[in-house]
């Protein structure tokens, strides 16, 4: 059997941080309830369409919102391979030893927690609502709740962080009695609409931001981390395999209010507003709001695409030429794979696909 993966979008958040452009919110709460009756409902009334699930992923918004038995009812109604990874975003400030267990003892394997930094300076000019110790916190309670593999999300790109806080960052995270044995890292984004697209003084700077990316990938490279995907570094056996899915062009189901769907070249995803996406469950009507179908040479081009942002990379037949871009690759028993000084600048590498040509 192929694996399969579903994902539930919880667009819940008790605040917005300054760089996010998500359907997420800080002022529908209310609408918790009907919203985790309504998600239950749509999984029921799509079992017969949808196999059981390799991988299952909460994300959001912050699915930590959720009480854990709200949470735990929706994934109650998910039909799960006995060996399936099911992972969930978590606030740091939401991660207390009472919701981890309650998660653990409901079939929650996996946790993601979004540090960010461990630097007040940048917490608070990425609008980050936890404390600077929140690292110790969180790995302190998911270790004592029984998981064995989880994952921290760093953001580098902030005009409030140097290189020295980056470092210090890292040597935080890594100098833990229980380090995270997944680590993403994300280059800022000033995302129009946000506060931090708004405000150009605070937009991060590309090489000072390249030079923070470089800094992390050496450091945990040189910690045992092994490269996996242009944002994820994870120890052996800890990769996330949700995110393969992605990567890997697999089929997958999305529940939830802006939730994507992939399934054998077809995209959908559905209704934006947490609002609409009730009322059109409670009116037994589909929530999608809009699809489309991938023709072949679009499904090849982004099968490349996503492999060469990944240790996979392409055959080298997959260009007509690597000169002008030997710069930024390897090239290893004829397979391409992306040079660390050529992974934030992977955009480059991929518009010279043959198949970028055809899509």
């Amino acid at each position: 059997m192929s694996d399969f993966g579903v994902y539930v979008h919880v667009p819940f958040c008790a605040r917005r941080c300054d760089y996010c452009a998500f359907a997420t919110y800080a002022d529908r709460d209310e609408l918790m309830d009907d919203y985790v009756a309504a998600v239950r409902a749509d999984i029921v009334s799509r079992r017969s369409d949808v196999p059981a699930a390799s991988s299952v992923f909460f994300g959001g918004g912050t699915p930590s919102r959720l009480a854990p038995e709200q949470l735990l009812g929706i994934l109650g109604e998910i039909e799960r391979t006995p060996d399936a990874e099911v992972t969930v975003e978590c606030n740091p400030e939401d991660a207390t030893l009472e919701r981890l267990r309650a998660y653990r003892d409901g079939g929650v394997t996996r946790m993601s927690f979004g540090i960010q930094s461990t630097r007040p300076a940048v917490l608070a000019d990425l609008g980050r609502r936890h404390g600077t110790g929140a690292h110790r916190a969180v790995a302190e309670a998911v270790t004592e709740a029984g998981f064995s593999t989880w994952n921290m999300d760093l953001i580098v790109g902030s005009r409030a962080e140097g290189l020295e806080d980056v470092a210090a960052t890292l040597a935080d995270v890594l100098g833990l009695s229980n380090p995270p044995p997944h680590i993403s890292c994300y280059a800022l984004t000033a995302e129009p609409a946000t506060p931090l697209g708004r405000d150009p003084a605070r937009h991060p700077d590309e090489d000072a931001t390249a030079d923070a990316y470089d800094l992390v990938g050496a450091t945990l490279e040189a910690h045992g981390y092994r490269w996996e995907e242009i944002s994820n570094w994870a120890r052996p056996g800890h990769e996330s395999r949700h995110n393969h899915l992605y990567w890997d062009e697999g089929d997958y189901q999305g529940f939830g209010s802006a939730a994507h769907s992939h399934r054998a070249g077809r995209r959908s995803w559905n209704v934006r507003s947490p609002e609409r996406y009730i009322e059109r469950i409670r009116q037994a009507r589909s929530a999608e709001a809009g699809h489309e179908d991938l023709d072949e040479p679009t499904r090849r081009f982004e099968a490349e695409s996503l492999a060469l942002r990944t240790t996979r990379g392409v055959p080298v037949e997959a260009f007509d030429s690597l000169e002008e871009i030997a710069h930024l690759v390897r090239v290893e028993q004829g397979v391409v794979r992306l040079a660390p000084e050529g992974r934030l600048l992977a955009n480059q590498v991929i518009v010279r696909l043959r198949s970028a040509e055809r899509a």
